[in-house]
């Protein structure tokens, strides 16, 4: 299927009792590529790009975990079938992970709608992430979400340069109560390429 129409339909989904069984297989199998599409910015987040296959895997767990058989499965293709990159963009999971929950509490307190404020860098280009439109994650106390989820949408030219070019591609937040930038490394880069 091409990767600008792939989403997960209801003939993609495992019976339950079949996706146990074959459960840790796939958990094993997907966790290479999982690992290529995590990216630690900074000391609290995380991305994680997402991809047909992580978010069927993520449908099944849904499934199997919640148990609502067969009238939970369009809510779950619903909720996680725009996680799919449609081609030319990148889609992320955008988590601050902060462990210590007083910590955490002062840590999201503090970044208010940093979530606009994610970017792509190749080279002079930019790709500005945008945050999905489900819900506004950032309250008006200032306090933003511990998730969110950023859609990065390429020009054909800056998708040629993500493949190609030989400038260094960087993930950055340019908030300044958050500076941090990490650089994609090549595999990674090859791998998030595959979207585009």
């Amino acid at each position: 299927m091409p990767v600008a129409t792939r989403q997960v339909t209801r003939d993609d989904i495992l019976p339950d009792a079949e996706f146990r069984l074959q459960r840790k297989d796939r958990r094993a199998a997907l966790l290479p590529r999982k690992s290529l599409r995590r990216i630690a910015l900074g000391p609290w987040c995380t991305f994680y790009f997402e991809c047909f296959e992580t978010m069927l895997f993520q449908i099944q767990e849904m499934l199997l975990i919640e148990k609502g058989g067969e009238a939970q499965i369009a809510d779950e293709l619903a909720a996680y079938n725009p996680l799919i990159p449609q081609g030319n963009e990148l889609i992320a999971t955008v988590m601050f992970e902060v462990d210590d929950p007083v910590r955490r509490a002062r840590v999201l307190a503090g970044l208010g709608r940093v979530e606009h404020r994610f970017e792509i860098r190749i080279g002079a280009e930019r790709v500005k992430g945008v945050p999905e439109d489900d819900a506004e994650r950032s309250r008006e106390d200032g306090k933003t979400s511990a998730v969110h989820f950023l859609r990065f949408a390429f020009t054909a030219e800056q998708a040629q340069a993500f493949r190609e070019s030989p400038e260094p591609v960087i993930l950055a937040c340019d908030d300044p109560r958050y500076l941090h930038m990490a650089g994609i490394g090549p595999e990674t880069r090859a791998e998030l390429a595959a979207d585009l």
